[in-house]
């Protein structure tokens, strides 16, 4: 058996590689997600360009975080971007519904099949691919300050007395906060305010929330305001937590659709868990349990080899196999989705 330091030492382990960065990731696939299932519960479609829509968002925050910077602003122990991320929800906002009238509400208003508008928002996304790699370039960018440690590994080695030192940054900790009350604050929303509820209505029968006076092009604007504003979040977030690089968003597309898909395309609720979902299956799958085992297991069967069924190479490969596979057995997800 192995003795309580080692255990403890296993699960700080398991904590600072595993369980943190896997949370603070899930927290940004839950908020992508949650953009995606709006649009396609409303809309009827599925909005490829939604992973390049968080791109821009991120880049909106970086430029006005830059700008805030040089000028002196400053949230002190926490990012700049915090403050940023509020006028570059709206400038995201604005692009988002001009998109809208310019590009879906042509084919809407033509009664285009739902597989015309998924072909639109294919080319919404080069469009936004571009803009983003024109005024960012292509090579990574990090524009986080502040302080960045919650717990350092140093000091936790010397609280607790183990080998193992726990380091939490203040991304992650701001990235799961943030992420509680973005979801707490929709929900509410659908569910309490007299536009939410028409959304509702309106995901759920198109032809008799019109019936009963629901304003279709409010519904759509609202629609779009609310997944900018999610896209924007979520992108500066993960651009805070790890680095902002454009193509890192098109390659997030793919785990934020497996999410949606996963908990169920068009339930809000499905969208967050299935976020963690993919998150925590990625994290695990790919990370190699050597020293985890050498701590548990007795000093002659400590395993020589890095113990990792995959490589991080792969990360994305495990959202494409779950997507696949629940395809294959529950299409419509964990809570048999299309509901608002």
């Amino acid at each position: 058996m192995p003795e309580t330091t080692e255990i403890l030492n296993a699960l700080v382990l398991m904590t600072n590689f595993v369980f943190v960065p896997a949370l603070a990731y899930g927290s940004q696939l839950a908020l992508g997600a949650l953009g995606v299932t709006l649009v396609f519960g409303i809309l009827r479609f599925a909005n490829f360009a939604h992973g390049d829509l968080m791109a821009f968002g991120a880049t909106i925050t970086i430029l006005i975080t830059w700008a805030l910077q040089a000028a002196g602003v400053s949230l002190g122990p926490l990012p700049t971007a915090l403050l940023a991320m509020v006028p570059a929800i709206v400038v995201t906002a604005i692009v988002a519904i001009g998109i809208d009238k310019a590009v879906f509400g042509f084919y809407r208003k033509r009664k285009a099949a739902p597989v015309v508008l998924v072909i639109a928002s294919v080319g919404v996304m080069f469009m936004l691919s571009a803009i983003v790699r024109f005024i960012m370039g292509t090579e990574e960018r990090r524009f986080s300050d502040g302080t960045r440690f919650v717990v350092r590994a140093l000091d936790f080695k010397k609280w607790s007395g183990l080998d193992e030192g726990l380091a939490i940054q203040t991304t992650q900790v701001i990235t799961v906060v943030v992420t509680l009350i973005v979801v707490a604050a929709l929900f509410w929303f659908l569910n309490r305010t007299r536009t939410g509820k028409a959304m509702r209505a309106f995901s759920d029968n198109e032809d008799l929330a019109l019936l009963s006076g629901i304003n279709p092009d409010r519904i759509v604007m609202v629609t779009w305001v609310i997944a900018a504003a999610l896209a924007t979040i979520a992108g500066s977030l993960y651009g805070l937590d790890k680095s902002f690089s454009p193509f890192t968003y098109l390659q997030l597309l793919l785990p934020i659709f497996a999410s949606a898909i996963v908990g169920g395309i068009g339930h809000p609720v499905g969208a967050v868990v299935g976020g963690y979902v993919v998150a925590f299956s990625e994290v695990m799958l790919t990370y190699a349990y050597k020293r985890f085992a050498t701590y548990l297991l007795p000093e002659d069967l400590a395993p020589s080899h890095l113990m990792q069924l995959l490589s991080t190479d792969y990360k994305f490969a495990v959202s494409f196999i779950i997507l696949v596979v629940v395809l294959l057995i529950r299409p419509t997800g964990i809570f048999r989705g299309k509901v608002l």
